[in-house]
């Protein structure tokens, strides 16, 4: 009879000694590496118009906003992932074990897929939950046109807003609101424009 095979385990330096060398984004929990899945055309356009969006009303603010090549750790829990969009206010606390990874996100911004909606909405909002600096938790739909922000309130529970067509989903923690039609704004075509 063969023996079990033994799963791996890798510290979190293996995990940046492979990020560091891999054209691959990879999550780590609990000793285990995760390959991040490539998104579709329509992920990745409204990814970019949430960043624009943002990033235009926080022109000259104290709050930077950061495209997925960011890598947030949640120091409470370990995980360390690339989240779509994150905002963060004041000065960036880095991570005391891999300085290329931020601790301190205001917003944290996750487009949502058909393959990773659950995790999404389940255990990484459960991690996320964890930062102590996160104030608002923002998916951002690929199937209806519609945002949904999770506030935290200062009993640490958390609020759902949601905003469709026509609405703005307002991120009360750095001040902006996010119009549903200007980030859906030909994010769903499938053909870019020419």
């Amino acid at each position: 009879m063969n023996a079990p095979a033994r799963k791996l385990t890798f510290t979190y330096a293996d995990y940046l000694a492979q990020e560091r060398a891999s054209s691959t984004k990879h999550e780590f929990l609990h000793g285990e590496i995760f390959a991040m899945a490539g998104g579709t055309p329509e992920h990745a356009r409204l990814a970019a118009q949430v960043i624009a969006e943002l990033a235009a009303q926080l022109r000259r603010r104290p709050c930077a906003v950061f495209s997925s090549d960011l890598r947030v750790r949640v120091l409470a829990t370990g995980l360390a992932t690339y989240p779509d969009v994150a905002v963060v206010c004041g000065r960036l606390s880095r991570d005391p074990e891999g300085d290329d990874a931020v601790v301190n996100p205001v917003v944290l911004v996750e487009v949502l897929s058909d393959s990773t909606e659950a995790y999404d909405r389940g255990e990484k909002f459960a991690h996320y939950r964890r930062i102590p600096s996160l104030k608002e938790y923002v998916l951002v739909s690929q199937q209806h046109r519609r945002i949904e922000v999770f506030r935290r309130n200062e009993d640490s529970t958390w609020t759902l807003h949601e905003a469709g067509p026509g609405a703005s989903a307002r991120l009360t923690s750095v001040g902006c609101e996010l119009a549903v039609n200007d980030v859906y704004d030909g994010a769903l075509e499938t053909s870019a424009a020419g």
